[in-house]
């Protein structure tokens, strides 16, 4: 199990967690912008609601490839780049404690190989850590469908505001 360590709380500050009511937190190890965070963020705790599954607090960290590289090969014993890793934290039959590292440099690229806007690659890379820490898996093709499936279940309601959220 990935545990906390005092070099990641860096990322954290008071004012970050003090400034918003929500359980969803995103820091940027690495300089990235994006529109709409508050309404993401409300988004990522309606997919834990709709999937009902409890979530007391979770942290996206925006960073680049070189530091999830190390990240995999330290935690997951993996040599490769990736576009996100989750880390589910909690204890047993506990709410939701978890963190989720993005590769921003990964999300570009994918977007940009897709065809597809950035913001369509980042609500789905996002809406994916949320749905691992909801019990989904993608390490079959059958996994991998559902998880599509409700990817862009997520990302429709998130786009055409069918979240019904709020500034």
């Amino acid at each position: 199990m990935f545990k906390i360590t005092q070099e990641h709380y860096h990322l954290f500050t008071n004012f970050e967690i003090m400034a918003s009511k929500s359980k969803v937190y995103f820091f940027f190890e690495t300089p990235f912008s994006f529109s709409g965070r508050k309404q993401l963020k409300l988004a990522v705790e309606q997919v834990f609601q709709k999937e009902k599954i409890p979530i007391s607090s979770l942290n996206y960290i925006f960073c680049t490839d070189m530091h999830l590289l190390e990240i995999n090969r330290q935690y997951l014993k993996h040599d490769y780049y990736t576009d996100i890793i989750t880390f589910d934290l909690s204890g047993k039959n506990e709410p939701v404690i978890g963190e989720v590292y993005i590769s921003v440099d990964r999300v570009r690229e994918n977007a940009k190989a897709l065809g597809i806007p950035l913001s369509n690659e980042l609500y789905r890379v996002v809406f994916h850590g949320a749905l691992h820490l909801c019990g989904y898996n993608d390490k079959t093709k059958r996994q991998t469908t559902i998880m599509r499936e409700r990817e862009n279940h997520y990302i429709t309601l998130l786009t055409k505001d069918l979240f019904h959220v709020k500034n």
